[in-house]
């Protein structure tokens, strides 16, 4: 037997909570630093505090690994063209899951008990630090992206809380 409790019931109770000081007047829709922010979607990261970030000061996009994917690009695409986003913040970490998947292996598991193999990448990797880079040179090679000239790559330590440089990709 499962001890599982489902949480809507509790997060439903907090909003109502933080409704009810809740003041939409201060918060503009273009993220108010002009960042953007890429990072990986484990709880373990609280990315605004982290980055020091307040309510509309970014865009934060989060998935499984921070990967750089299509849907990223076309998040990013709108951020910088429609609501004037100007730098792109990359956020992998260390001890990530993404690390310890065997790619084939899990689009096998998910094929022989579905019936159908996912049309997406898993996009595993072996070094966050390296990850990071290509993630970077992803961007920097995107047509679709006006504003690569300021971006930034990082490697969170989920042991010391501190954020390590991995490069700086200039156009």
């Amino acid at each position: 037997m499962s001890d599982f409790r489902p949480q809507t019931p509790r997060l439903l109770a907090d909003n109502a909570v933080y409704a009810q000081a809740f003041d939409a007047a201060g918060l503009p829709a273009p993220p108010s630093r002009r960042i953007a922010v890429v990072a990986c979607m484990d709880a373990r990261m609280d990315v605004y505090r982290i980055l020091g970030l307040g309510d509309g000061e970014a865009h934060v996009i989060r998935n499984a690994g921070g990967v750089v994917s299509d849907d990223v690009i076309r998040s990013l695409c709108l951020s910088q063209r429609l609501l004037g986003t100007r730098e792109v913040v990359l956020v992998h970490h260390t001890k990530c899951g993404m690390q310890m998947i065997d790619e084939q292996g899990f689009l096998a598991e998910l094929e022989a008990e579905t019936g159908v193999r996912p049309d997406w990448a898993v996009q595993a990797f072996t070094d966050p630090h390296v990850d990071v880079v290509e993630s970077m040179q992803r961007l920097q090679a995107s047509p679709f992206l006006p504003h690569t000239d300021r971006i930034r790559g990082f490697v969170y330590d989920i042991d010391d809380g501190r954020l390590y440089e991995a490069a700086v990709v200039s156009s």
